[in-house]
């Protein structure tokens, strides 16, 4: 993921520039050229070498997503998030001019010899040695051309180029492969199987050293009641764990390896997501269709993306505000980290983008990366995880109000019933206090634009339980503003 040149250069004649030769004899036979520009001769674009570099949207939230945590790989719907987990697997030379040739041509020409019977040269032998440099020249693309020039003392030179830096074996510090190293054995396979014969492969990494490990609650889901879940190492050491504790709505899981006491143990370094900007740099580590520890790169493309995920397996939807990366990712990615270009960890990539067709679980094949990945911020990821640490269960902020999670243009419309015939809006909830009703349409999120109820949801997600959010909303034509202190929801319901 060098060439080198080498050659003896056939020396010029010593001393000023010498005249042209006279006529030869015979006029039936065109005289031979004063000098022919060979050696040293400029190399033909055609001559330089090919280098191989190495290896390695819109606004509204997407509609549902389904993961591929099943055997065999899912494929979604035109326009539905997917989220990134697997199925189960089957086991020339350089433009050197050479010297600098005598006084006679620009690109180290060799000077003609003076003419004279004394110094003329036979003919067969000129034409000789000009088919041999013209052969020289028309391998020169993958070997080299001779480079003439004249020393003050009169001998024989000869300069060798090459292309490439001769460490080729370093690798810059910040590089892709050097994030990789330092990355890749702290990034671990999960297996899930569950009871019921479910199984799914995806990814995770490791978050502290008392050995729990960060990834996507569609990951671990199918092992979570009393199923069986592995997480294997880059260096092949494999441990079985268990699920510490999981959020559906945020898809986040932690879970803890057991009898793990010889296994290196290095947490990643965790980056800042909000100080992320569009454009920077990412490195994706996962087990795309359980090919572990393999590496891709981009940017990020977008960010604060509403996007609703599901696994395919008929659960509810998570919801998050997310980066969006063109690095390759796909089904097994999910749970992986996503790197910045210091090798912090910004995410935890999650769902993609489905352009194939299909409707969830046990389809017989899935759409791969588009370049529309998702990752969910890791400085939400993060309060998730110690939540689900410290308790086992995660905590959301709400606003106690039911929302339509139908695709829309113009805002979240607080729908007519909650759950089971309920009221939409809970009587002394926080929407209530703050003067929200049934049929209003939210517009804003303090300076968010929301199009949507899952738009809503996620901007909300980023908040914690008892801050205080601005909401803009639309009733009966009018606009109006309401601030309102999120309220806070203990566990998956």
């Amino acid at each position: 993921m060098s060439t080198e040149n080498e050659g003896s250069a056939v020396p010029p004649a010593p001393g000023p520039h010498p005249a042209p030769p006279a006529p030869h004899p015979n006029p039936a036979v065109p005289p031979a050229p004063d000098y022919e520009p060979t050696a040293g001769r400029q190399p033909a674009a055609s001559d330089a070498p090919i280098g191989s570099p190495d290896a390695a949207g819109q606004p509204g939230a997407p509609g549902p997503a389904s993961g591929a945590s099943g055997p065999g790989a899912d494929a979604g719907q035109a326009g539905t998030w997917w989220s990134a987990d697997g199925g189960q697997q089957p086991g020339g030379p350089g433009e050197g001019q050479g010297g600098q040739g005598g006084p006679g041509g620009p690109w180290g020409t060799a000077p003609v010899p003076p003419s004279g019977p004394s110094e003329r040269k036979p003919r067969g032998l000129v034409a000789a040695l000009l088919a041999a440099v013209l052969v020289a020249g028309a391998i020169g693309g993958g070997i080299g051309f001779w480079a003439a020039d004249r020393e003050s003392d009169g001998s024989d030179t000869t300069t060798v180029s090459a292309y490439g830096n001769p460490k080729t074996e370093s690798r810059a510090p910040g590089s892709v492969s050097s994030i990789a190293n330092k990355t890749l054995p702290s990034v671990v396979t999960i297996e899930a199987q569950g009871n019921n014969g479910e199984s799914g492969t995806g990814t995770g990494f490791v978050y502290d050293k008392q050995g729990h490990i960060l990834t996507n609650n569609h990951v671990v889901a199918s092992a979570a009641d009393n199923g069986k879940l592995t997480a294997t190492f880059s260096n092949g050491k494999r441990y079985t764990a268990q699920v510490v504790g999981r959020a559906q709505g945020y898809d986040v899981a932690v879970v803890k390896l057991k009898n793990a006491a010889d296994a290196k143990l290095n947490p990643l370094p965790l980056g800042n997501s909000d100080r992320v900007a569009v454009g920077d740099a990412t490195v994706a580590i996962g087990a795309p269709f359980g090919l572990s520890g393999t590496v891709t790169t981009g940017i990020v493309s977008a960010k604060k993306r509403p996007v609703a995920s599901s696994d395919g397996g008929g659960g509810n939807a998570s919801y998050m505000s997310a980066l969006q990366t063109d690095a390759s990712i796909n089904p097994g990615n999910s749970g992986g980290p996503l790197l910045n270009a210091d090798g912090g960890v910004i995410g935890i990539n999650s769902a993609i983008q489905s352009a194939g067709n299909g409707s969830g679980l046990g389809e017989s094949q899935q759409s791969g990366s588009i370049g529309l990945g998702f990752a969910i911020p890791i400085n939400q990821a993060k309060n998730v995880a110690e939540q689900l640490i410290k308790t086992g269960q995660p905590i959301y902020p709400v606003i106690e109000a039911t929302v339509s999670t139908k695709d829309s243009t113009n805002g979240a419309t607080i729908a007519s019933n909650g759950t089971g015939g309920s009221p939409a809006v809970v009587p002394g909830g926080p929407a209530d206090k703050a003067g929200l009703k049934s049929g209003d349409v939210i517009t804003k999120l303090d300076d968010t634009a929301i199009d949507s109820g899952p738009t809503l949801i996620s901007e909300i997600w980023t908040h914690q339980p008892g801050d205080k959010v601005t909401l803009t909303y639309k009733r009966g034509g009018k606009v109006s503003k309401a601030d309102v202190t999120l309220g806070k929801r203990k566990g998956d319901s």
